[in-house]
């Protein structure tokens, strides 16, 4: 993975981030909402909650709409991004910002939920499954994993048919040159695994539960349940 190449880009994008994210995601509020709310009303309030790759705190401001007495770790390669996580939460004091790439070590502490929106795909395969092995290490039995992520279908046909869909509606929706350009050399950064063999790794690192609970072609959401 180029790290240093994921924290430029990400950093570069940082202010507009928040604003492109339903252009660039079609299913935003299936995918972000809804999927929170279904989650969130079957588990019991997570006494801490730590958000991977959390950005500008996009996802965490979904999570905290159901839990907002949970304390809640965001962590992040681009600071750029965090820096916005912070105005977005300014005031709230049951939330930390920890600037760290997560492939390397999580937080030195067990929590109770933990969550990801829109990175762990720019990983190898094998950093997936090293990532996978150490998550399944911090949470306790009976303690959840959600990832809200991008895929490839799994076929490079039905891929193509995935992908060729998704960027034909970038026109329709209000990106900019610029954004697409930017977003295109994002892309390369791109590792996507099907979200069967996300859910073959999970299993295989010893997750209890692992399912499927969104899909919308590009974009879906598992959760596993140690």
């Amino acid at each position: 993975m180029e790290v240093k190449d994921i924290q430029n880009q990400f950093n570069m994008i940082a202010k507009k981030y928040d604003e492109n994210r339903r252009k660039f995601i079609p299913c935003f509020d299936g995918f972000y909402l809804d999927t929170t709310d279904f989650i969130a009303s079957n588990i019991d309030d997570p006494k801490s909650v730590l958000d991977l790759g959390a950005g500008t705190g996009i996802l965490t401001s979904f999570w905290y709409q159901n839990f907002p007495k949970s304390n809640y770790t965001l962590v992040d390669i681009a600071e750029d991004m965090l820096r916005i996580a912070r105005e977005r939460f300014c005031g709230m004091t049951n939330i930390e910002y920890l600037v760290e790439d997560y492939t390397k070590k999580l937080p030195d502490r067990d929590f109770d939920l933990i969550i990801s929106a829109l990175s762990i795909h720019h990983l190898e395969h094998a950093e997936k499954i090293e990532l996978f092995k150490r998550i399944f290490e911090k949470l306790p039995v009976g303690g959840v994993f959600v990832n809200y992520d991008q895929f490839c279908a799994g076929s490079e046909a039905l891929n193509n048919w995935y992908d060729v869909y998704w960027e034909n509606g970038f026109e329709k929706s209000g990106l900019s040159k610029e954004d697409i350009s930017l977003w295109k050399e994002r892309r390369k950064l791109d590792r996507e695994c099907s979200v069967e063999q996300q859910s073959d790794m999970l299993k295989d690192c010893g997750f209890a539960i692992v399912k499927c609970v969104y899909t919308m072609q590009k974009f879906s959401v598992t959760v596993a349940i140690k």
